[in-house]
């Protein structure tokens, strides 16, 4: 397995009973994957590999579901191997072999484009690694933000997700300079934004926004401005979630169903920041104080 990929807990909810759009056809025993892989690439077309362990026996693959189509399955050396389609395009049944198998089929008509956003509703109760498109490195798992950075992308435990994320996303960079300072402010959307303003005194950020967005993201330098955040859409308070911190930046997400001004309001501000951390390391000093004389640290 690629050594970038990254792991990401998600974190699903425990049932007795597999929804019935999963139910599948069962004919033989269950086949042992070493790996299950769904490659996306930029127009959204889904590729899926199975590496499944050597058997004595037939042994049943279930497929993902979806329109399925390309099946093939080959050993190690790439010759084409024997296999059973069972049922409508639901598994495959492997015959014996003496060495790991390969299961290769294309998936159509699992993602959607939502309000520009790409979604796939995804379960497939195997552990599955997915590789996304070159392009993405911030998206969505359960309206969860996962920022890839260098990564190629995740494994998912379990596998019962809602995954969402986009191609063509706006990016907008707004330089702020304060004093000898500068800072950058990034901004991810659908529609991109007007009017950036950063206010010290008021200690916010400031944009409007364009039309409806599903997703706006908003990554802050802590030294700018420091969270906690209160987010405001037109002077009404919304919710917004901080789920990513790199210890230099927040990455803050809000969905705005409308257009209008976007108020980001922190609690510290440049240069107040600054003066904050000899105040802070000194409150830590005290309080770790008693905890070195009992243990004898230095």
């Amino acid at each position: 397995m690629n050594s970038k990929i990254f792991t990401v807990l998600v974190i699903i909810s425990l049932v007795t009973v597999i929804p019935t759009s999963y139910g599948q056809i069962s004919i033989a025993e269950k086949a042992n994957q070493k790996q299950v892989e769904v490659r996306i690439d930029s127009e959204g077309n889904v590729h899926v590999i199975h590496i499944i362990d050597d058997a004595k026996i037939p042994k049943q693959v279930d497929l993902i579901p979806g329109t399925i189509s390309n099946i093939s399955v080959t050993d190690e050396q790439g010759e084409e191997k024997q296999f059973s389609v069972v049922g409508d395009n639901n598994a495959v049944l492997i015959m014996p072999s003496a060495e790991e198998s390969i299961l290769q089929y294309d998936l159509d008509n699992v993602i959607t484009e939502i309000d520009g956003v790409l979604t796939w509703d995804f379960l497939y109760l195997e552990s599955t690694v997915f590789i996304l498109p070159e392009e993405v490195n911030l998206f969505f798992v359960n309206e969860r933000p996962v920022f890839l950075n260098d990564k190629k992308g995740i494994s998912c435990h379990g596998c019962q997700m809602l995954l969402e994320y986009a191609i063509n996303e706006s990016r907008i960079y707004q330089n702020v300079k304060w004093e000898e300072k500068e800072f950058t402010v990034e901004i991810r959307n659908q529609n991109g934004i007007d009017k950036f303003v950063f206010d010290q005194p008021s200690k916010s950020i400031s944009f409007d926004t364009i039309g409806e967005n599903r997703f706006v993201t908003t990554i802050i330098p802590l030294e700018l401005l420091w969270e906690p955040y209160v987010v405001f859409l037109n002077d009404e308070e919304i919710p917004a979630r901080q789920n990513i911190n790199n210890g230099t930046h927040v990455w803050l997400i809000i969905n705005p169903d409308t257009s209008g001004t976007v108020n980001i309001i922190g609690t510290t501000v440049v240069p107040e920041f600054s003066m904050m951390i000899p105040l802070i390391m000194g409150f830590l000093v005290i309080l770790t104080l008693p905890f070195m004389k009992k243990f004898n640290l230095r």
